[in-house]
C-alpha cells in the first residue's frame, strides 16, 4: 500500500528538482553558501532523497551546488571576479556563435530574429524587465543553436550558470534593458544582414558590456 509521503515523493523528478533548485539560487531564495541538507529538501519539495542526490549533483556539475567535505552540499558562492571572468570567456565564445549564426541564419530563422528584436523592444517600452529578461535568454539560445556549434553550447550553458546570479540581477536593474537593448539589435542586424564579422564584434561588445556592469556591482 502506498503511503501519501511515497505519494508525494514520487511527485517530482530529478530534472524537476534540478530546475526548482535552480530558479531558487538564481533568485536569491537560496543564497551563497547556504547549506542544502537533503533531508530538508526532501520535505520541502516533497521528493525522494534519491531524486534530491540526483538534482544536486548535476547543479554540481553546472558549478550552482558544492559538496565540502564532511559538510554536505551547499550554494556554491561566485565571487564579482569570477563571474566577470565567466563573463569575458563566454564573450570569446558567443562572438564565434553569432559568427556562425550570420553565415548559416536561414529565411525563416532571420524572421523569428526580428520577431525576438521587436518583442524585447516592446517589453522595454513598457518596462516589462521580467519579459525583457525572458527575451534576452531566448536570443542568446536562439543565436548558439543557428550557429550549430555544440562544443561551444555546452561550455557555454556551463559557464552562465555558474555567473547567472549576476546576470539576473543585472536584468532587473532600473535602466539596464535600455542599455543593453541596443546591443542585442545590434547583433540581429548584423546577422540578418549575413554580416558575420559584424555579428561576432556585436556580441563581444556586448558581453563586455556585462562585464563592465558585473565589476561595477563591487564598486
Amino acid at each position: 500500500m502506498t503511503t501519501v509521503g511515497e505519494t508525494r515523493a514520487q511527485t517530482l523528478s530529478a530534472n524537476e528538482l534540478a530546475d526548482h533548485l535552480r530558479r531558487a539560487i538564481v533568485t536569491g531564495e537560496l543564497v551563497p553558501k547556504q547549506r542544502l541538507v537533503e533531508a530538508d529538501l526532501a520535505t520541502e519539495y516533497g521528493a525522494s532523497r534519491g531524486n534530491i542526490r540526483l538534482a544536486l549533483s548535476e547543479l554540481s556539475i553546472e558549478g550552482l551546488v558544492e559538496r565540502v567535505q564532511n559538510r554536505g552540499a551547499r550554494v556554491r558562492a561566485v565571487s564579482v571576479d569570477e563571474a566577470v571572468e565567466i563573463t569575458e570567456v563566454r564573450a570569446a565564445l558567443e562572438a564565434l556563435c553569432a559568427r556562425k549564426a550570420a553565415e548559416r541564419v536561414s529565411p525563416a530563422e532571420l524572421g523569428e530574429l526580428r520577431e525576438l528584436a521587436e518583442q524585447m523592444a516592446d517589453a522595454v517600452a513598457r518596462g516589462d524587465r521580467e519579459s525583457y529578461s525572458a527575451f534576452n535568454q531566448r536570443l542568446h539560445a536562439k543565436i548558439i543553436a543557428i550557429s550549430a556549434q555544440q562544443t561551444a553550447a555546452a561550455t557555454i550553458q556551463r559557464l552562465r550558470g555558474q555567473a547567472v546570479r549576476f546576470q539576473f540581477q543585472l536584468a532587473r536593474q532600473p535602466g539596464r534593458p535600455s542599455v543593453s537593448l541596443p546591443q542585442h539589435l545590434a547583433i540581429i542586424e548584423a546577422i540578418c544582414r549575413h554580416d558575420p564579422e559584424g555579428a561576432a564584434e556585436a556580441m563581444r561588445l556586448h558581453l563586455e558590456s556585462v562585464a563592465d556592469a558585473i565589476r561595477a556591482t563591487a564598486l
